[in-house]
Formats: C-alpha cells, structure tokens, sequence
C-alpha cells in the first residue's frame, strides 16, 4: 500500500448525537456499537489507514470514556511505524477555558499541536458517518487544482437537500456558492448545481439533484491555519467554508457512492438493519479492506434448532429455539428458547453471564442478561446489557409513534431500549 506522509488526518469525534438519545446518553456518537461488533468511529479510522494515512489525531469531547477505551484498544501503533492515532481531548487550559464550540473551534484549540507536525495537508472528517472513501483520491483532486481547501460532494435528490449544506461549481468544479440547509423551495432552485460539471464526473441521474456537502475536507496548511486564526466561526460548515469560497481556491471532489449521516434513531435503525440484506449498501465483506476495531477473541455463536431469515448473527452470541428475521444479533447476545424477533437491532452485551449467575438473577427477581423465554420483539433497538425478561410483548401492531418512558422510549415508531435498562416478565409495551 502506497503510504502518504504529508497528509495528516483529524477526526471530529466530539459530537454528542442528541437526536440519537437515548442511545447517545451516556456515550458520544462515534462510540455507537454498529453492525453488532463494531463502533461508528472505527469507520472514519478504518478509510484512514486503507488510505495509507498512518497519523490521526481524533478529537473528543462528551462522554468519551468508552471511546477513549476504544480507540486505545484498537489502533495501537508499534514503535517502529511512525504512526499514531493520538487522542485530543477537550481541555481547559491558562489561554483558553472553553469547551469546544464547534467543529472548526475543536481544529483552532489544536493549532499548537498540529502545527508541530510538519505536513502539508490536513483531511478533517467527521467520526460518525458511514461510507468507504479513499482519502488520496481527493488529495488528487486537491493537488490537480492548487486548491486550498477540496470538500467532498455527493448527488442528493432534491426532498434530502434541507438536510445538508448545498453548493454550486464551475466548469471546473470550484465552488462558487453554498449555502447551509436551504429551507425554501427558492433557495433549492438558486443552488441548483451546476448539471454539466457534475455529468462530466459520472453522474448518471436526474437533473432534478443537488450537491450536497459532506463534511470532509482537506485543507493545504496555510490556508487552514490563516482560515482559523483570521476568523472565529465556530463551525467549518456554518462559518469557515462560507467565508473561504469568498477568499481561496475552494473545489469539489465527486463523490457517488454510499454514505449516510447517521443522526437520528430512524437513520440508524434503517443503516443497520440493511446490513441484514443479501446485498447491503454497506459492505463489511471485502478482505481487502475490512473494517478494524477491537479485537475480543470470543468464541464462535452458538445456534440451536432456530429459523432464521436475514440475520447477521456475532461472535459469542447464544441462541436457542427461536425464530429470528432481518435482526442482526449483536457480540455476547443471548436469546432464549421460544423468543421471535422481526427487525432488531440487538446490541449485545459488554460481557458473558454464566449459567449459574443467570440463574441467580431470575430467582432474585430481575431478568438475565438478554432475551428472556417466549419474549417478540418487532422493528425495534435493545442497547447493550438490557434485561428483557419472560414474555415480553413488544409488538409493533397498535405501537405509537413517539414515546418516553424510564426504562424505554419510541421515535418514530421505532422502540429503544437503552443500555443496561430492564423490562420486567411479561411486560406488554406499545
């Protein structure tokens, strides 16, 4: 693999994901277990390292114990390597007694430690999307047009576009205008991209599109740092990149593949459960570039007598009589005899319950860890070490659409059960 030494990657990994509460409550939104084995974060660090990027620095903020934990466990570099993924943490210092106030402030509190990097090229990219993207093709694109700063754009269909920051390009692909989440019909037609650039990078679909900006940036260094300390926008999507279309040479690098902004409980449950498909829009199965993260040498899954239609099932889980559809069953998971689930996200565990001390939680009157007997569960996300006991209904069938209880909550018809919560035997939940 082609090393690149003059680019350094920062990863915003701050976030706290409010939209995504409760799941986020007590973890940051990279820290978010995905696909049963993995994190949010280990995405962003994984497009990294198959981008022969070997320095990151990653930049935390709320409730980052369990991914400080994470990143410390996963991406260990030798000595020997020149390589590290140093974790920035927000601090208070003598010259600076704020918390990070956004993406672009997180960067402008680390100048001093970036700077005494010699590199040429900075990638700053968020820690909570899901896509694959190889970095040195945008530092193609950045160094064919002597640009300052290159974003990284994709083709949305014009009802998404109020999501995202839309822009405008040239001939040539620099950008001319942006603007942040249009709200109006008029601002969606004034932003209209520039339909003759984008069919020359491939684009195959309906003019009826808008570019929409993805968060990912590589800055050449003097410009980011002249950007940062000559303004104090706090966000690089609110504030820097506004201000450096007017200034620099800013280009777009086209982007057309998958890639989703997980914010919210709906776009989370949707991401996961495609993963269950024959053919997801997310691939964790290319050899030749997998997804790293944490290695826990558990044992294999054990299955006995169960029906099971697309279901991804993961390491140590235990699954008994049951029948189990478009789920995906997370690290640890226990299910037990007589359970039907039909479109869950189920976390798993942080560790093993023994038989015996199963046992000693049932007769002291709180449910094992996991599933217990005879429980269905439909269209719903059970967060890790969450006791559901005996036959538990939680049926989607007369469900409302939004909720919030102590021990669980729904959005938009989607029931969550947070981390270490409890659901009593034979709880009806709608």
């Amino acid at each position: 693999m082609q090393l690149v030494d003059n680019l350094i990657a920062v990863v915003l990994a701050g976030g706290q994901g409010a939209r995504l509460s409760p799941l986020t409550k007590n973890r940051s939104k990279p820290a978010m277990p995905i696909a049963g084995k993995f994190r949010l974060i280990d995405i962003a660090m994984s497009n990294c390292l198959h981008s022969g990027i070997r320095k990151m620095f990653v930049l935390t903020q709320f409730a980052s114990e369990s991914l400080h934990r994470h990143l410390t466990q996963t991406y260990p570099f030798p000595p020997w390597s020149n390589g590290f993924a140093q974790i920035l943490a927000a601090q208070q210092t003598a010259d600076n007694t704020n918390w990070y106030q956004g993406t672009a402030d997180a960067v402008r509190q680390n100048l001093t430690y970036l700077g005494a990097k010699n590199f040429d090229y900075f990638v700053i990219l968020s820690g909570d999307h899901l896509y694959r993207m190889d970095y040195r093709k945008m530092l193609d694109t950045h160094k064919a047009n002597h640009a300052d700063v290159t974003v990284s754009v994709l083709p949305i269909v014009s009802e998404d576009a109020y999501q995202f920051g839309v822009l405008k390009t040239d001939n040539q692909g620099k950008i001319n205008s942006f603007y942040e989440k249009p709200d109006t019909a008029a601002l969606l037609q004034e932003y209209a991209p520039n339909m003759q650039w984008v069919r020359e990078q491939g684009y195959e679909g309906s003019d009826a599109c808008m570019l929409a900006s993805m968060g990912i940036y590589i800055f050449s260094r003097e410009a980011l740092f002249a950007m940062l300390r000559n303004s104090d926008a706090s966000d690089f999507g609110k504030g820097i990149f506004p201000e450096a279309i007017k200034s620099h040479r800013v280009f777009a690098h086209y982007f057309d593949d998958y890639w989703e902004d997980i914010g919210t409980i709906k776009s989370f449950y949707n991401a996961m459960i495609n993963l269950t498909k024959a053919r997801p829009k997310f691939n964790f199965y290319d050899e030749k570039r997998p997804i790293y993260t944490h290695a826990r040498f558990l044992p294999g899954a054990q299955v006995d007598c169960c029906e099971l239609h697309e279901t991804v099932i993961c390491d140590a889980a235990r699954i008994d009589h049951a029948k189990i559809s478009e789920t995906i069953v997370g690290v640890r998971s226990v299910v037990q005899q007589g359970c039907i689930l039909q479109g869950v996200v189920l976390m798993g565990a942080d560790y093993l319950e023994t038989q015996t001390e199963m046992a000693g939680s049932q007769s002291g009157g709180k449910p094992a860890v996991g599933i217990g007997e005879n429980s269905v569960i439909e269209k719903a996300i059970i967060d890790k070490n969450a006791r559901i006991g005996r036959n538990v209904q939680m049926r989607l069938a007369g469900r409302c659409r939004e909720k919030v209880c102590d021990n669980y909550s729904i959005h938009d018809g989607i029931l969550v059960v947070p981390k270490n919560a409890i659901i009593p035997d034979n709880s009806v939940i709608l």
